[in-house]
């Protein structure tokens, strides 16, 4: 009998114990739109629902994997923990000793250096003839790729196949 009892009291903590931890840690109730990556720009001219993939016609961004961004290697490729080198597809942005590399890399270094990037891997190319993922890059619910074009970073690089066609992209350049 004081054996049961004592399962019976340590169940009821270890139980107790996972759903403290389930609740502390946010994955309860917590979705891609919150706050939670201490983000920079205050931005909000544009997020993903101004961007709709041409292939399902939604306005929620469907993302495929997400992961902590820890390198920026330029103002169109970053490095993303447990995915790998990832190129923002549909953009170009200036190679290292053009004008506006710097800009550029730094631009993309304020949105997504440190922070949790959520990516919409492009399903009809996944990765280009250097092996990096090939995705629409998110952060706190801003298209990353479509700011590059708005902000006048980037130009328009469409190589098909992809899942998204060049007038996706057009809307989105500077004018």
């Amino acid at each position: 009998m004081p054996i049961k009892n004592f399962l019976n009291k340590s169940t009821i903590i270890i139980i107790c114990l996972i759903l403290f931890s389930i609740l502390s840690s946010g994955c309860i109730g917590n979705d891609f739109s919150s706050n939670t990556d201490n983000y920079i720009s205050n931005d909000s001219s544009l997020n993903s629902s101004d961007f709709n993939n041409s292939q399902n016609n939604t306005t929620t961004a469907h993302y495929e994997k997400q992961g902590y961004c820890d390198y920026v290697v330029d103002g169109d490729t970053i490095v993303v923990v447990g995915v790998g080198r990832i190129r923002f597809s549909g953009v170009n942005t200036p190679e290292r000793g053009q004008a506006g590399y710097q800009e550029a890399k730094d631009f993309v270094k304020s949105y997504c250096l440190g922070k949790t990037v959520y990516l919409d891997i492009d399903d009809a190319k996944n990765h280009d003839k250097y092996g990096r993922t090939l995705a629409v890059v998110y952060v706190n619910n801003q298209n990353i790729n479509a700011l590059l074009l708005k902000k006048g970073y980037a130009e328009i690089m469409y190589i098909p196949p992809s899942e998204w066609s060049y007038s996706d992209w057009s809307s989105y350049t500077k004018t």
